[in-house]
């Protein structure tokens, strides 16, 4: 068993975007970065960026779908380390479009909750034990503004005219999974906290990144500070929250 006394962090889907820029800056300030990714090649790549910069990083193959993956990764982590110290869900997908719930194959819902639902959850319940052996752990939820009930139902609300049923309820799903695993470890040392990143230029949802940027769309760096910031603090005190840059949102 190897033995490390920097704080170790599992990332999902950390090869890029707001994962690797939320894996570079953890790494700066001390973590050892576990770069969660299903894809091997990607995954050294990112990984590679992070070393070739000075700092601690190793891949942890990994696709959240797959409970053979997860348990894999378990695995590895416990043997090589016997703890993880932070959890961080970020593997997320989008493939709705925005279609209109009266015509959005259900097939497609599903495949958004396997990920941003269900592949959340099950990271979750895995590394439990390895989260409890820490002094002071921590599981981040990369959520959404998109999946808040009360945003979406507002009438003031930028999002009331919005329409994207699988991406939205699979994060308001992931919000309730966040309350719930608040409440049932709020005994122990494990804080539970979900984050919204925001409107952010990466690829995510299938955005060309070589096109410029639309108007408000904010930095991949911006879009991780929040994430940054619960994941770095060392007082750890927040548990069952829902938290953006800019304060508290409404569930």
């Amino acid at each position: 068993m190897s033995d490390t006394k920097k704080t170790l962090t599992l990332i999902t889907g950390a090869d890029r975007g707001i994962g690797f820029e939320t894996a570079m800056a953890l790494a700066k300030l001390g973590q050892h970065i576990l770069l969660g990714s299903r894809d091997r090649d990607r995954g050294i790549e990112a990984v590679n960026k992070i070393k070739d910069a000075g700092y601690d990083a190793e891949l942890i193959v990994l696709d959240v779908t797959s409970q053979d993956d997860i348990s894999r990764a378990q695995a590895t982590v416990n043997k090589k380390y016997g703890h993880l110290d932070i959890l961080i869900n970020n593997a997320g997908i989008a493939l709705d479009n925005h279609k209109d719930a009266a015509i959005l194959s259900v097939d497609v819902i599903r495949k958004e909750f396997d990920v941003n639902f269900f592949g959340t959850v099950s990271m979750i319940q895995a590394f439990i034990p390895l989260l409890k052996k820490s002094p002071s752990a921590k599981i981040i939820n990369v959520s959404s503004n998109m999946g808040s009930l009360g945003l979406a139902s507002d009438p003031n609300s930028r999002f009331y005219k919005v329409s994207s049923l699988g991406y939205q309820s699979s994060k308001a799903a992931v919000n309730f999974a966040t309350i719930t695993f608040a409440k049932e470890l709020a005994d122990t040392h494990i804080t539970v906290n979900s984050v919204n990143p925001g409107w952010t230029a990466t690829a995510f949802g299938g955005r060309d990144t070589n096109q410029p940027a639309p108007v408000g769309m904010q930095s991949v760096q911006k879009g991780a500070q929040q994430i940054i910031k619960l994941a770095s603090d060392p007082r750890n005190d927040l548990n069952g929250t829902f938290t953006e840059n800019e304060g508290t949102l409404p569930w």
